[in-house]
């Protein structure tokens, strides 16, 4: 570990004054000198975890991925994320590293030392060096979008998640891909974005996708977006954000048709939806996600609208948890013991509700509100 830190130790001092650095990544798995391009979040800290892309193609695709993430993540559609991307584009040597024997489909001998750059030196330089999260997601683009196959054929999957953009697929690629997949037993997310017009590899994607498309374990999570507008060019912008769209899906707050059509739709305690999409998060990324307060209203309307008063109180739980010095806490609970005839202890609640900062729609009025009808009612 330490050969592959030494020559990287120049890292170390850019991290708290630039979002973006280019960097010289001395290889001694290829034996050669590479253009490396790093991202971190501005408010970068070491007691968060971050995601990893890694990205190919960094010439074209690196400046688009990172802007993409700090729009998503700005507009909590996803998590920041650390983002390293390999530059490819001197003297074309996308093809070198990228290159595949035509006969067996395997990488070149380029290609091996180009994987073991990746995945022994490169990432975990970055996982021993920053607090890099367990989800790890591949980017890549044609030639290079293939490439990050070969990641899924080691015993656990080395990505999260790919998103191969109109990919040149190696020999056998579309039954091999399938086959893997099936077998894995590991959340993975598999993304293909293609062009409407016409390419090389255009009949065996769509192969590929009629095979993928018909695995249903619930463990792969598997997207095709063709475009008719676009062509190879512009196919880059749209898979980045399609992508980004399919795999943090649940990272987002709850919306309005959420609520509509899953929060009051469904059978189980309202509470459960919460929990249930909070653990998700948790198993995808490998880190826990503050809940929102977005998402705390969505389900305090929900607990309302369909009577379930008993979510209420691992909701005040929560609230007491995730926003302490505010009455979410104690005027959920407050509410909690009305339903349930504690009239006393329900008293007592909406006064430390009083006592505490207003938060959203909840006022200290409301609050003494309750209190003065608890004193009405029972003569308190």
């Amino acid at each position: 570990m330490k050969k592959i830190l030494l020559p990287l130790i120049i890292l170390c001092s850019f991290l708290g004054t630039a979002q973006v650095k280019k960097e010289i990544f001395e290889s001694f798995k290829l034996q050669e000198r590479r253009d490396v391009s790093y991202y971190f979040p501005e408010d970068y800290v070491d007691d968060k975890k971050y995601p990893l892309i890694v990205v190919l193609d960094a010439d074209y695709l690196f400046d688009l991925v990172v802007a993409h993430n700090k729009f998503y993540s700005r507009h909590d559609r996803m998590p920041q994320a650390i983002v390293v991307g390999v530059h490819q584009s001197e003297d074309d040597i996308r093809w070198e590293d990228c290159d595949f024997e035509q006969t067996s489909g395997l990488p070149t001998e380029k290609g091996v030392k180009f994987y073991e750059f990746l995945g022994t030196e490169l990432i975990p330089y970055l996982e021993t060096s920053y607090n890099v999260a367990p989800f790890k997601m591949f980017i890549g683009y044609d030639i290079t979008a293939n490439f990050g196959n070969y990641f899924l054929f080691k015993d656990k999957s080395f990505f999260n998640a790919y998103l191969s953009i109109s990919p040149i697929l190696a020999t056998e690629m579309e039954s091999r891909v399938p086959s893997r997949l099936s077998d894995l037993d590991q959340e993975i997310f598999y993304n293909i974005v293609l062009e409407k017009a016409t390419t090389d590899d255009r009949n065996r994607i769509l192969q590929m996708n009629n095979a993928l498309k018909s695995i249903t374990k619930e463990n792969i999570h598997y997207f095709f977006d063709e475009y008719e507008e676009a062509d190879h060019v512009s196919i880059v912008a749209y898979g980045i954000s399609k992508s980004f769209d399919n795999i943090f899906k649940p990272f987002r707050p709850i919306t309005p048709k959420e609520y509509k059509t899953q929060i009051l739709t469904s059978d189980g305690p309202v509470f459960d939806y919460l929990e249930n999409r909070y653990t998700l998060i948790e198993k995808l990324l490998g880190f826990k996600k503050d809940v929102e307060l977005n998402d705390i209203m969505a389900i305090y309307a929900g607990c309302r609208k369909k009577d379930d008063f008993e979510s209420l109180k691992p909701l005040s739980d929560l609230c007491k948890e995730q926003f302490p010095e505010t009455m979410l806490g104690f005027y959920f609970e407050g509410e909690y013991l009305e339903e349930l005839g504690e009239p006393k202890k329900a008293f007592k609640a909406f006064e430390k509700a009083f006592q505490m900062k207003e938060i959203d729609f909840l006022t200290k009025e409301m609050a003494l509100e309750k209190i003065d009808a608890l004193k009405a009612d029972f003569g308190y």
